[in-house]
């Protein structure tokens, strides 16, 4: 099998997959290195194509179902994976994570949690690989993008996160 071959597999893969790929998952099924798949996909998004990388694999973007949404939280990093769970709790997508840097302007992190085994998975791989959360850059104030069903998921969200303590004063 040639790169052009292989990438089109690749493109194939992430089609065809619900949920998340990681480059690990890919080099096996390809018999090649992780580092040719990250390449792979480079070029695959130079070519085009919409892939995100999120903390458990790449992605392609789903079409929105239900209305977008966007939530000013603060909490400390042990509280991460208490504001996580209050979201999807609600029938709701954590889509990303984003803060204001001094320097680098706007840092987006994608998450795309959809249920506790989701958002138990991104906080074990944060604490296996001694990551800090993003929110740490902004003493833990960050945004993030949700997906909701409805309008009263928003507000059920919005209801938990201030019975946690997790919305700044306005």
């Amino acid at each position: 099998m040639d790169a052009q071959e292989r990438r089109r597999g690749v493109a194939k893969c992430l089609e065809q997959t619900q949920g998340p790929v990681s480059a690990t998952v890919l080099a096996k099924k390809f018999s090649v290195s992780r580092q040719i798949i990250v390449g792979d996909v480079a070029l695959l998004r130079a070519g085009g194509m919409e892939i995100s990388a999120t903390p458990r694999g790449y992605v392609l973007p789903a079409p929105a179902a239900g209305m977008k949404y966007t939530i000013a939280c603060r909490h400390t990093a042990a509280q991460m994976e208490r504001e996580l769970n209050a979201i999807v709790d609600q029938g709701c997508t954590v889509v990303d994570v984003i803060v204001e840097h001094p320097v680098y302007g706007q840092i987006t992190g994608p998450l795309q949690l959809t249920s506790r085994y989701d958002v138990a998975q991104f906080v074990r791989l944060v604490a296996e690989q001694g990551a800090t959360p993003l929110s740490a850059l902004t003493d833990g104030i960050h945004l993030h993008t949700i997906l909701c069903p409805d309008e009263a998921a928003f507000d059920r969200v919005k209801e938990s996160l201030k019975q946690l303590g997790m919305l700044p004063e306005e």
